[in-house]
Order: C-alpha cells, then structure tokens, then sequence
C-alpha cells in the first residue's frame, strides 16, 4: 500500500474526499490516504508543505501562490474548488459600525500568509485604501478569532461565511458583510520532493479527487450530509452546495494565476518582479 500525506481545513468543501475515503477508492487503488485536519488554514498547510509534514495540501488560491514565489518548495498540481470563495466579515455582536469603516481597524487572522490575513489586504486595496501590519492579530484559528473579537483584542474577522453560520446563530459573533474573492478559492499543492520522487502517485490520487468531486456533485443528498456533518441548517446547506463547483480535472488556468498575482503586487504582498513561473506542475516535465 503506497501512503500519501494529504491536509486541508475541516470544512465542507473537502467532504468529496472524506466520502471517497469513506468508500474505500483510495483503497483500491493501493493508496493509502493519511489525512491531516488543519484549522489554522493555509498558513498551517503552507508550514506543513514546506517542513514535509505532508505530501500535498488543499490551500486557498492565493495563499499558496503567495508562498510559492517566497520559496515554498512546491507546486500548484491541480484546482480543487473553482468557484469564489465568500468571506464573511465578522465582528463581535456589540460592534455598532459598518464595512465601510472596517478598514483602520484591529484585524484577526489565523496567521501571517492565511486566508484571513490576504482577503482583507485585497478587499482594502480594491476599495482604493489599505492596512498596515501592525492592524493584525494572529488567533490561530476560528475559536481563537470569536475569542478575539469578543474580548476587544480585534474588531474584525475574515472567515468562510457558511462555516461561521452555527457560530452567528448561537450569538457568539455578528456579520456585518461579504468578500467575494475575484478568483477561484481553493488549489491542490504538492511538494517537490513528491513531484521529483513520485509524479504517479500524485497522478492517481488526483485521478480518485477529481471522481470524488464529479460524484459529490451528482449527489442527490449532498446537502443533507454537509448539514449533518458540519452542523449547517439545511437551507444553508443546498444555497452552499449549489454555489459550488469542484474541479474535476487537472488543467489550471495561467490567466487566472496571472490575475491573481496581479492583485498580490497591487497589495504590496508580492514584490512587483514576481511572475507565474515554476508555480504549476507541467505533467511532462523531465529531470
């Protein structure tokens, strides 16, 4: 049985993959699939790639390609989510002012590099304004966000907003908006040392992915299980499911990457030489 090392977030998105594991597909085709729960997100994932703790990772679009062009030594192998991923931004539920004045305030995030920290950097720079580093503070994760807000250590937090919904219901934390990020939210990431070592193995694991994915989306009772599993209320659940599409093939668009680095040096989170180069996996690459 050949084992591979693979991390994402406990959210719903990544439920294709826990079904398939569920199924036994990884099992049939003599892999074994050692999955690792993050909840810190993408900085933890992008920590875990570059210390080898796992063979490949299911990152946001733009954490991993921010830390790709900082050296990460790894790759882009496939898309995993190819619509926009929607952020709530979340304050605590006596927070009395608006998005609009969000942007001069105490930012919580999971870590430097995650998620939590690139969205509002971008949605600030796309509102023509901006936030300097010592807005932010590090939480680690969703608990450590709600804690922060809630005990005046940060007036704003960036999160998926359906992975927040039990969170706003049990009164722990309001939503006063959204960001919808201007490109598809999650990316396959695998190391190097994987690519250089095993590109087969990576090949038929992303193989089980993507007819994981299509399958999940031919679900009649998709909805009913994320609201099972991740304790959405059922309405959420189908309004969730039915603005997501899964990739169900490897090819990854340049022009997207392209316009995601565009945002990056416009933000000031890349250096404005950076390029696309070396950040997807070329299937026929040869050493």
């Amino acid at each position: 049985m050949r084992r591979i090392r693979i991390g994402g977030v406990p959210e719903h998105f990544n439920l294709p993959i826990h079904l398939a594991v569920e199924n036994g597909w990884f099992n049939e085709t003599d892999i074994e699939l050692d999955w690792t729960d993050f909840p810190g997100g993408s900085g933890d994932m992008k920590e875990a790639l570059r210390n080898n703790d796992v063979d490949m990772c299911i990152l946001l679009t733009e954490g991993i390609v921010t830390d790709i062009i900082k050296g990460n030594p790894s790759r882009i192998v496939s898309g995993f989510v190819k619509t926009s991923l929607t952020w709530g931004i979340h304050t605590s539920i006596d927070y009395q002012e608006d998005h609009s004045q969000v942007f001069d305030k105490k930012i919580a995030i999971s870590r430097f590099g995650s998620g939590s920290h690139l969205m509002p950097i971008v949605n600030a720079m796309l509102q023509e304004q901006s936030i300097s580093k010592d807005q932010f503070v590090e939480v680690k994760d969703i608990i450590g966000g709600i804690n922060s807000l809630n005990t005046n250590q940060a007036d704003i937090f960036y999160w998926e907003k359906f992975t927040t919904k039990p969170y706003l219901e049990e009164g722990k934390l309001k939503k006063i908006d959204e960001f919808i990020s201007p490109w598809p939210c999650f990316m396959i990431a695998a190391t190097n040392r994987l690519i250089d070592s095993n590109p087969l193995l990576i090949s038929e694991t992303l193989k089980i992915i993507h007819k994981a994915n299509q399958s999940f989306m031919d679900l009649n009772n998709a909805p009913a299980l994320v609201s099972e599993r991740f304790n959405l209320n059922i309405k959420d659940a189908e309004r969730w499911y039915h603005s997501t599409e899964w990739v169900v093939n490897g090819w990854v668009s340049n022009k997207m990457l392209e316009g995601v680095l565009y945002s990056l040096k416009e933000a000031n989170i890349v250096n404005s030489t950076s390029s696309i180069d070396g950040i997807i996996w070329k299937r026929n690459e040869r050493k």
